[in-house]
């Protein structure tokens, strides 16, 4: 049995003055001793007033700020299970994963003061706690009022702080996350503090990470991509991270080219990077002090990673889930620029095979899907037995191999290529087409900013595609050019048969298009 440790509580010991975290929007600046301090507070109020006690869940429900990673190592302190709350979805899916996951009570966010007395009517947590100065929300009658209270009240009122419980380990649940789901209702993955720790040693040596780092969180804190990359393991170097509400293309340029600052670490979805590029007076940036550029979440259009090497800045296309906590692959720098389609090997403290259906390795230059094994995956999914039971193969020699839904190839050099979602995949003629290939090719073309390929069905081919683009402002691309460059870089059976234009793509938080959506717009028929 290893015992997990409180990251923050080691630094405020040792050096307690040393800068830890900066609230961007409240410019308000916390040292690792500060920080600490404010999360036993927080962790006292809970175990106190709320009595949280260890394995109890407690929800938070709030766009990125300092708070967040407050109530991050308070549920450390407690053995708690912290559950991030994706803000943007609808009420009914909101109270799912509350009664789902059995919360014990939500620390919010005063921009969503309004939602929570649904959210304490409809689920079984009956306690509150507004993070922002703002007036809380009253809670609906007969509810129980006195845990719904200022945050900053609740931790000035608090004299002692708690320590982490002892029976604590590398394989207690530190956080529930709950995965959009494709149908049906979402699932929670359950993230260990070993997960958490594994992804922070994996992580730290590609992308130059030490307790010198500054990194500047852009990605939402209620997505692992927020919280792991690479805030945690900045903080469990000792390193010091700056957190901004939300992205914004020009407050970030202005936020990583601040001398004062002294950014050195950056990670983005695709989306995040397509946009920054799309900035005006991008060029007039001075970048060169960034020592690490990390991508994932989706495929990178190699014509963007080739415009950032243009600009003397290198790309690292990384690949991971919420179920590996998350990170599986980050191409070095040596390779990003030789293999741009490529997302390298895999980290150290990770194993990963490329397999047909009854997990044979295929071999180089043929599809098969991506399992993945080792200490940074999940134990499994919150009271889903069947998906538990579904998501996961032992093999003849006892691993456990998380199937990952992704379809991948393995190249002679051991390189990895994520060739598209399964589930994305369409089938035309007989032949599988894999969207994400198509839309490489439709990247090349100089009046795209952003680009998308569906199946849709067709009573000769069964299915063909259809490409979705969103024009760079001022550009006009007809249909019969980009279906003539199509046909010039691609086997037939993968160009598209049609071309439809929108304004913008659907995409999830994790920058993500989303396929359903683009589907349930164009093909009226099929239900997400």
């Amino acid at each position: 049995m290893i015992l997990a440790s409180d990251w923050i509580a080691f630094h405020a010991d040792r050096t307690p003055e040393k800068l830890a975290l900066i609230d961007q929007h409240t410019g308000r600046r916390f040292t690792y001793g500060d920080f600490n301090d404010r999360a036993a507070r927080l962790a006292a109020f809970l175990r106190d007033t709320w009595d949280v006690q260890p394995g109890d869940r407690v929800a938070i429900y709030a766009k990125n700020c300092s708070e967040y990673f407050e109530f991050e190592f308070a549920c450390i302190k407690l053995g708690a299970l912290m559950l991030p709350l994706n803000w943007r979805l609808a009420e009914p899916e909101l109270l799912f994963i509350l009664n789902d996951s059995g919360a014990k009570g939500i620390v919010y966010d005063a921009d969503f003061a309004e939602k929570i007395p649904a959210l304490v009517a409809g689920s079984g947590a009956k306690q509150a706690l507004c993070i922002q100065p703002s007036p809380p929300a009253p809670l609906p009658k007969g509810e129980r009022g006195e845990g719904c209270v200022s945050y900053e009240e609740a931790l000035a009122a608090t004299n002692e702080g708690v320590v982490m419980k002892p029976q604590t380990t590398h394989d207690t649940p530190l956080t529930i996350m709950y995965t959009a789901g494709t149908t049906g209702h979402p699932k929670g993955v359950l993230i260990t503090h070993g997960m958490t720790l594994w992804n922070a040693v994996n992580i730290s040596v590609p992308t130059g990470l030490s307790h010198e780092s500054l990194h500047y969180v852009v990605l939402p804190t209620f997505h692992t991509g927020g919280l792991n990359l690479y805030a945690n393991p900045c903080f469990h170097l000792g390193g010091t991270v700056i957190v901004a509400r939300q992205f914004e293309p020009e407050l970030t340029l202005n936020t990583i080219t601040d001398p004062a600052l002294g950014v050195t670490h950056f990670f983005g979805v695709p989306s995040i990077y397509l946009f920054l590029s799309q900035h005006p007076d991008f060029d007039q940036y001075d970048l060169r002090h960034i020592k690490s550029w990390g991508c994932g979440g989706a495929p990178m259009p190699v014509a963007l990673l080739e415009w950032y090497a243009r600009r003397g800045i290198v790309v690292q296309l990384g690949f991971g889930m919420t179920e590996t906590s998350p990170t599986v692959f980050l191409i070095d720098k040596r390779r990003a620029l030789e293999k741009p389609a490529s997302v390298g090997k895999p980290l150290p403290h990770t194993r990963v095979r490329v397999v047909d259906d009854d997990l044979n390795d295929v071999p180089p230059g043929v599809v098969g899907e991506v399992v993945i094994c080792g200490p940074n995956v999940t134990p499994g999914y919150w009271n889903r037995p069947e998906a538990n039971a579904t998501s996961f193969t032992l093999d003849e020699h006892g691993n456990r191999w998380l199937h990952s839904g992704d379809a991948g190839m393995i190249d002679e050099e051991g390189c990895i290529y994520i060739v598209d979602r399964y589930k994305d995949m369409y089938i035309s003629g007989g032949e599988n087409v894999y969207p994400a290939e198509v839309e490489q090719v439709l990247y090349q073309l100089e009046g795209v900013a952003e680009a998308a390929v569906i199946g849709v069905p067709d009573e000769r081919w069964g299915e063909c595609g259809l490409a979705i683009l969103v024009l760079r402002p001022g550009a006009e691309l007809r249909e019969e050019v980009v279906l003539e460059h199509c046909r010039a870089n691609l086997a037939k059976f993968k160009v598209p048969k049609s071309v439809a234009y929108l304004d913008v793509l659907p995409r999830n938080a994790a920058g993500k298009v989303l396929k359903r959506d683009l589907k349930a717009q164009f093909v009226p028929q099929v239900k997400s």
